[in-house]
Order: C-alpha cells, then structure tokens, then sequence
C-alpha cells in the first residue's frame, strides 16, 4: 500500500528498540502482516476506545524472538501520541514480535491509562515520519474474520485482507 518510513528512539527506549532492529537486520518481519485495525466502530467489548493498526509476525512462532523488559511511558517519556510505533503485549514484560502504529493521540496507552487493566501501559519507541496516509489507509480496510477473542481484541479487528509487509529495512 505504501512505505512508512519510521524513526526509532534508541537514547530514550534503547531495549525496545535494539529488540525491532534485531527483527528488520535479520529480516524478520519481512513477508509479516499489518492484520489487526482498531477502530471506534469495532471495538464494542473494551471499555477504553483506541485507535491503532497492528502488525507484525501474528501467529508465526517459527520467526518470534524472547520476550523482552517492557520501557513504560514514565520511564522513556515516549508518549502516544499521533503516528507513535510501539510494542504491543499482553502482559507485562511479554512483548517480542508485535507492534503497532497510534492514529490520533492514544493517551490511553500510556503508563497509568487505562486501556489494559494493569495501568503500565505500552513501549513506545519511535514515531512515523513519513507514510502515515498509508497508516490511515491501512486502518480503513475491511474487517471481520475468524480469529482470537479476549477483553481488548475480537474478530471484527481483523482484516479480511492483511497488509503483506514486503520488507523492513534500515534506512540511513
């Protein structure tokens, strides 16, 4: 659909973001998905309302690496805001391979908001630069399909037509 082009935090968020390098250098991501949209019209089982699109290695285990330490928002100063890239988990100290993109500002994601229950909120370690209308595009595909449901994720986020990501490199 496009390149996004991002820049990463390294001096602020330096575990996060050594752990996607190690992802895009050994080519990781490449052949991965954007398969996850968040949206105000399909998210009717969380009680906090976010707007975010999710990619990454989604059920291919074979390419995922360790769990890694999670960099909260209090401690980076990295924030949600608009075009912020950053690493989803479940539960504490468990995000690895996934990420996603913040449309709009996502307060709610940060330390201390109240999208996940535990209050620490999600790493944030770098924003879009370039391609956030490919991030907009992406977040208007169609959605709907089988797959996992639990208090924050249910089916009708999935696209019915993933985003293949094609390759993440490094750009200098």
């Amino acid at each position: 659909m496009g390149k996004i082009v991002v820049e990463l935090y390294a001096d602020k968020a330096p575990i996060t973001v050594a752990n996607f390098l190690r992802y895009v250098d050994e080519k990781r991501y490449d052949g991965g998905k954007f398969y996850r949209v968040v949206r105000m019209d399909n998210q009717s089982t969380s009680p906090v309302k976010i707007e975010v699109i999710q990619g990454g290695l989604q059920s291919d285990s074979t390419k995922m690496l360790p769990p890694i330490p999670q960099e909260t928002t209090n401690k980076t100063g990295i924030l949600h805001v608009d075009g912020a890239i950053s690493m989803a988990r479940g539960k504490p100290e468990s995000g690895a391979s996934e990420f996603f993109i913040c449309i709009n500002a996502q307060p709610e994601l940060d330390f201390g908001g109240k999208r996940n229950p535990d209050g620490q909120g999600f790493a944030a370690f770098g924003k879009v630069v370039k391609g956030m209308k490919v991030v907009r595009k992406i977040q208007k595909g169609e959605t709907g399909q089988p797959g996992p449901t639990n208090a924050f994720s249910n089916p009708m986020q999935l696209l019915k037509n993933p985003v293949v990501i094609t390759a993440v490199r490094r750009v200098k």
